[in-house]
């Protein structure tokens, strides 16, 4: 299962979801810098956090792990290769990404062990002056879709009508009435997106980049807006958005639609839509993780004498021996019957577990009651000493 005490990479690693792969490398490089062993020696908490870093940095630069981890999370790297941070050595991790350390164990620190002077440029790869513009982003939606257990051993895709932000029509996001020629170049920041401030400290003058308070960060202000949508580039409306449901899927399980949220201020970043899996209870069975627990209700003389009953199953039905003088209680493994594994093909499926009661009647005739009545002398009906002790071990076994 996965650790619910893991935090989310992206957290992590200080990064939005739309990250490309250089921001990525720059963020973990930071990080590593940060907490490196040589500059955090005997230190357990930056031990820690550099394998942290480097565990997230492991799922996000490569597309594949991101890709499973961006829509089932931490469920979807269980069993799938995913890196095991806290169990591997500095020198694991430093043979892994010795294109960030720059060699087995080697670092370059970019500057600061001579000082902050230079080493910003050197260390962050241009954090200041790079002249990178606001790009807005839309906001999440839920979706919450209820499931049945076939369902989700399955698969299934689900069709929803989504009210949501939508790029407005008219003006295809921009905001502006006439398209491009609405616009022009913010005076406060020159088109930069940012300005920069210089105050005194007492470590002497230092430089803050902030956002431009006039263009919002875009580097561009609308001189005649869009009069559909006000200038915001976006307009109430509806989508049908599919949702492809993998099999596997459990209870409490969240889906990430990515890109199928609201639309975001003047052509930017569209949210994510977070499918929230419920899943209804089952008139046979119960799930556990990937297994499926059915009770089998015999009656008192198949429990005796033995004999073949059907057992139905999420996709059909079998049948099963009983052996001669099967106990309340005993368990069959059916091997494969259970779900699949969500992260999908060629990690197998769970089984199904046929937990044995035995029904008694409430009310017998008088024949039945004479026949139980002379069955009860027998002594083969009555539990010997041995018999008692083997009963009582597995009893305790359940409490241990």
């Amino acid at each position: 299962m996965a650790d619910n005490k893991k935090r989310d990479y992206y957290e992590v690693l200080g990064v939005s979801k739309n990250a490309t792969e250089d921001e990525i490398k720059k963020a973990y490089k930071k990080l590593a810098i940060k907490y490196h062993p040589d500059r955090n020696p005997d230190d357990k908490e930056a031990e820690a956090k550099f394998k942290e870093a480097a565990e997230a940095y492991d799922v996000l630069h490569d597309p594949q792990k991101r890709a499973r981890y961006d829509q089932f999370g931490f469920a979807g790297m269980d069993g799938a290769g995913g890196f095991q941070g806290a169990s591997m050595s500095m020198d694991d991790i430093f043979s892994m990404f010795g294109d960030i350390f720059g060699g087995h164990g080697g670092f370059d620190f970019g500057g600061f062990g001579s000082g902050f002077g230079s080493g910003f440029g050197g260390g962050f790869g241009g954090g200041f002056g790079g002249g990178a513009r606001q790009q807005h982003r839309g906001s999440d939606l839920n979706l919450r879709v209820k499931l049945t257990l076939k369902e989700c051993h399955t698969g299934v895709t689900k069709k929803f009508k989504v009210k949501k932000q939508v790029t407005c029509p008219h003006c295809h996001g921009s905001g502006a009435e006439n398209g491009a020629g609405d616009k022009q170049t913010c005076s406060t920041c020159q088109g930069r997106g940012f300005v920069m401030k210089t105050r005194q400290t007492m470590l002497g003058m230092m430089q803050t980049q902030n956002v431009c308070p006039t263009c919002g960060g875009e580097g561009t202000i609308i001189r005649n807006k869009c009069h559909q949508c006000g200038g915001q580039g976006i307009v109430a409306g509806d989508e049908v958005v599919e949702v492809k449901i993998p099999a596997g899927v459990g209870d409490g399980m969240v889906l990430n639609l990515n890109g199928k949220g609201n639309a975001a201020i003047h052509n930017g970043v569209p949210g994510d839509i977070k499918v929230y899996i419920e899943v209804e209870n089952d008139e046979q069975f119960v799930r556990q993780d990937n297994d499926l627990i059915y009770n089998l209700l015999i009656d008192v003389p198949t429990a005796i004498l033995g004999g073949s009953v059907e057992v139905p199953t999420i996709d059909g039905k079998v049948k099963v021996k009983i052996t001669p003088g099967t106990q309340p209680g005993k368990v069959l493994r059916l091997r494969g019957k259970g779900m699949p594994a969500v992260q999908g093909y060629g990690y197998g499926y769970g089984d199904e577990i046929v937990n044995i009661s035995v029904y008694i009647p409430d009310n017998v005739s008088r024949e039945e009651r004479e026949a139980l009545e002379k069955m009860q002398q027998s002594d083969n009906f009555k539990p010997s000493a041995a018999t008692k002790s083997s009963f009582f071990s597995k009893f305790r076994q359940m409490f241990e």
